[in-house]
């Protein structure tokens, strides 16, 4: 059993309205949505090679 499996699923977040938002405020959206994008590629980086490096340790 893989330890995600063992967090609790999370409800999706509510979309905003973006048709009530500015060019500027979309564009600021932009940045924080590649940002959170990145930091989610680096922890799924780190965990696939913690997996690996457990997996090597635990070959027989």
């Amino acid at each position: 059993m893989d330890s995600d499996d063992l967090e609790p699923k999370k409800k999706k977040p509510e979309q905003k309205n973006l048709e009530e938002m500015s060019i500027e405020a979309l564009e600021e959206y932009i940045g924080d949505l590649e940002a959170e994008i990145n930091r989610v590629r680096d922890t799924i980086a780190d965990k696939q090679d913690a997996r690996k490096g457990a997996e090597t340790f635990f070959k027989k």
